[in-house]
């Protein structure tokens, strides 16, 4: 089962540089590695160490969890929504109308998604937040709703 996953994590991993348009020569210098070292990981012959993982996502700029996942280093954790949101509300270095944004589009990237399911639960406590520290007079239209973004795009009034 080894080598399915270390297919899977080339198979990623070449997808990954070629979305960020590097070549394989860019990849393995950015991320401290031989060329052909790295070439056997992407064809699936080579397991990578934790670390060569690490500076790979680095140099990719992705998560390196994720690298570890498709490596079978880590065990896939499914996320909580609510811990995410929790998380975001509970930065001290940004605003709350930062926060109140951010989870807008949180949101709005779950529910493209499909996954608005779990939203029910978690978006009265996030709104009930959002109304008493968010709404203030200098954030208007701007935080409005997550979907109070959307009409103000294609509403001439607005502009």
């Amino acid at each position: 089962m080894a080598s399915l996953n270390v297919g899977n994590l080339g198979d990623y991993l070449r997808e990954q540089r070629r979305s960020a348009q590097l070549s394989l020569r860019q990849l393995a210098d950015a991320a401290g590695v031989s060329n052909p070292y790295l070439s056997q990981i992407e064809r699936g012959l080579r397991k990578p160490s934790a670390e060569v993982l690490q500076q790979v996502a680095k140099a990719l700029r992705i998560s390196a969890e994720t690298l570890y996942v498709r490596a079978g280093i880590l065990d896939e954790q499914e996320r909580d929504p609510l811990e995410t949101r929790a998380v975001i509300l509970a930065d001290p270095s940004i605003n709350e109308r930062q926060k109140q944004v951010l989870l807008q589009i949180y949101e709005s990237f779950r529910k493209e998604n499909g996954l608005d399911a779990a939203e029910p639960s978690g978006e009265a406590s996030v709104d009930g937040d959002a109304g008493s520290a968010g709404d203030t007079a200098d954030d208007g239209p701007r935080t409005a709703g997550a979907g109070g973004a959307e009409p103000s795009r294609n509403d001439p009034s607005t502009y």
